[in-house]
């Protein structure tokens, strides 16, 4: 298979050596060994610092959609009702996904290159419709956009709405994620995004309020939330630990953390900017709206009406560039450069931007 020694593809994105030699060593049985839980206790402390709470993390074997789906289910009953706050592929697919385990769902929806907005129809929507749960994406990557989230958080205390499940999985560690300050019940991560890790392994943070409900459903599947309430306590995780994922958790939670949260932050705002002010210059035009908000950790492009997609990605290719399409209506339409953890990466982008320079002075 054919490699690139310039990677932006939004995810998975470069793996950092640390995180890589985790996986050389050879560990013990996970379900068994007191080092095994250890290590899952001190990575929960990493991550509940970076994403601000104070709630229970559950740390999962498995790529973030299995978060995704597991909170979903494990929250969730038929025709209880849920408010989908969409703004991309993946705000809308959530509420797809709650439609599938039969939830009443209603969506209030934007256009994919707009972030969240208009609050007063957001409201409407939530006191008309009453829902259990509010579903939101943080960081939609096949848009390149940051959905603001505080004010959600308010309108879920003033409407006392249960549930607010948060899709953090492209911005935790690359932007402030403030899971108790803005009431986030459950704060979905991943680790292939800015934690440099494999797709191998995510997260949740899971309020007491949830973890109430997630009694109640008792929904008993692979993907089930209620066995991790008692699996430190007790040492009885629901399946075989995946000890090398989790060590690799560990390593870059701790290199993140090293470097400081907030260096980690301005890291990312700054090569964002950097990548979109290059890309102005080359009379390229980035999807987001002029008031919506850019993310940090990906940015999405207009494919230029001079050529295609297919053709426009062969030429980087040849040029040693590897970069991401999109997805849904956005195909064929936008490409996307992910400056998120290992690539967040002055040099990188800008060895990256000089490809694209070089390409679309051929056009």
């Amino acid at each position: 298979m054919k490699t690139y020694p310039i990677p932006m593809v939004p995810g998975p994105v470069t793996v950092h050596p640390d995180v890589l030699a985790a996986y050389q060593v050879d560990y013990g049985s996970g379900d068994l060994e007191p080092e095994f839980l250890d290590l899952y206790n001190q990575t929960e402390q990493n991550l509940q610092q970076m994403m601000a709470t104070r709630n229970q993390v559950a740390i999962l074997t498995g790529e973030g959609m299995l978060a995704l789906w597991g909170a979903l289910k494990s929250c969730l009953r038929p025709h209880d009702r849920v408010l989908a706050l969409a703004t991309g592929v993946f705000g809308y697919g959530i509420g797809d996904l709650a439609r599938a385990v039969g939830a009443d769902v209603e969506t209030v929806g934007f256009g994919y290159d707009e972030t969240l907005h208009d609050w007063d129809r957001i409201e409407a929507a939530i006191a008309r419709h009453r829902p259990v749960m509010i579903t939101a994406v943080h960081c939609e990557t096949p848009s390149g956009t940051l959905n603001p989230m505080q004010y959600l958080g308010e309108l879920k205390r003033k409407y006392q709405i249960p549930l607010l499940y948060v899709d953090a999985v492209a911005s935790i560690g690359g932007a402030p994620v403030l899971t108790d300050e803005w009431g986030i019940d459950l704060c979905l991560g991943g680790s292939q995004k800015v934690l440099s890790v494999p797709p191998d392994m995510c997260f949740l943070s899971i309020s007491e309020t949830a973890w109430e409900i997630i009694e109640k459903v008792d929904y008993p599947g692979y993907d089930a939330l209620k066995p991790f309430r008692s699996a430190q306590k007790n040492f009885a995780f629901p399946y075989t630990p995946n000890w090398h994922g989790l060590a690799a958790l560990n390593v870059s939670t701790n290199l993140i953390l090293k470097e400081g949260l907030e260096h980690s932050y301005a890291r990312h705002e700054q090569v964002a900017r950097l990548c979109r002010d290059r890309l102005a210059q080359l009379g390229l035009e980035i999807l987001p709206v002029k008031d919506a908000v850019p993310s940090p950790t990906v940015t999405a492009v207009k494919v230029p009406e001079s050529i295609s997609w297919k053709e426009l990605d062969i030429r980087f290719r040849k040029n040693g560039l590897v970069v991401g399409g999109s997805y849904g209506p956005l195909a064929d339409k936008v490409f996307r450069l992910g400056h998120m953890g290992m690539q967040a990466d002055a040099n990188l982008v800008n060895q990256a931007l000089d490809v694209i320079r070089g390409v679309m002075a051929t056009l």
